[in-house]
This record gives C-alpha cells, structure tokens and sequence, in this order.
C-alpha cells in the first residue's frame, strides 16, 4: 500500500513541476557528467512537447569562428538550405523534414523521411536528446545504423530550440537550431 501510496504521490508531484515549468529551459547540469542529477524534462516531457509540426527559423553559430566552414549539415545540404524547412515530427515518429531554400546547393520542395525520438541517456546519465535518422526509399529504419543526435535546449508552445555539438580544437561549439511551431 505504501509503494502505491507512494507512487501516486510521486506521479502527482511530477504532473505540478512539469505544468509549473512549462518546459522551460534545461538547468546548467553538464550532459557529460555521469554522477549529475538531471535537473531538466524527462525524455517523455521532451517527446510530448517536440511532437508537432516546426518551420526552422534559424541556424545560428555558438561559439564557433566565423572562419570555420558548415559545408553540410545531417550530411544533407548546407545551413542556409535549412533554412525555412518544415520539419514534421508526429507522435508515432515517422516525420520528414521539407525544404524550401532555394539557392546554388539547395532543392527547393526535396522532402526527407526521417525517424525520430527523444533518447533517454538513463537516470544520472545526462540529458534526454531530440534523435532522428534519415530512411531513404526501400529502408527499414531498424536497419539504418547512422543517425543524429540534438541538445533539446528550449520548448514551448511556439517556440522550439536544439543544439548540436560541432567538433572544433579549441573547445566546445554548436550550431543552434531555432524553430516555430505550425501547429
């Protein structure tokens, strides 16, 4: 009966914080820390408010030189064809992502099937991560290895913000997804 008891009660103080924070952003906990208590969503929290439909905004630089060069992002097209694509990420994770950039690289009304979900690093393990893999025609997505891996940053009801880890030799850099809600 205590277990129960307990349970609910656990349940309940969950569903407070989680309306009380409104999935603001995530606390300062370094997500390589493997002792860190996480201090953020869960992975559950994260995959309710990811779902839905985003036009990416921008592709900003965060601690990256202005002479380092994003010849290509997801191994799929530059930055700024990215820019202004719809990413449709539905709740059965079977979502695609639209282009429409029109510029030298860029293909305007090219569509990507992707599968998504939010990867759950374990307690003390980290933050949960936006992850997706893009499935090509006649592609099972079990069968497809490589995939991406984003820092959920920001959500809520119109506004969306991931980062992802750029490898650079003097440090830690990012480029910073920022998205708006279609519906």
């Amino acid at each position: 009966m205590n277990r129960v008891l307990l349970s609910i009660t656990t349940l309940m103080l969950s569903l407070f914080v989680f309306s009380a924070c409104s999935m603001q952003p995530k606390g300062a906990t370094s997500s390589s820390s493997s002792t860190a208590m996480s201090s953020g969503p869960s992975a559950s929290d994260w995959k309710g408010a990811v779902k839905g439909t985003w036009i990416l905004n921008t592709i900003d630089r965060e601690n990256l030189p202005a002479s380092y060069t994003i010849k290509s992002v997801f191994e799929e097209a530059p930055a700024e064809c990215f820019i202004g694509s719809t990413w449709v990420l539905p709740s059965n994770g079977k979502g695609n992502i639209s282009f429409s950039a029109d510029g030298k690289l860029c293909a305007p009304g090219a569509s990507r099937d992707i599968v998504w979900s939010i990867y759950n690093p374990g307690k003390n393990n980290g933050e949960p991560q936006f992850q997706f893999k893009k499935i090509y025609a006649g592609d099972k997505a079990k069968n497809v290895i490589t995939g991406y891996r984003l820092d959920l940053s920001y959500s809520d009801a119109n506004k969306l913000v991931m980062r992802m880890p750029v490898t650079i030799s003097s440090g830690e850099a990012y480029l910073v997804f920022t998205f708006s809600r279609v519906n």
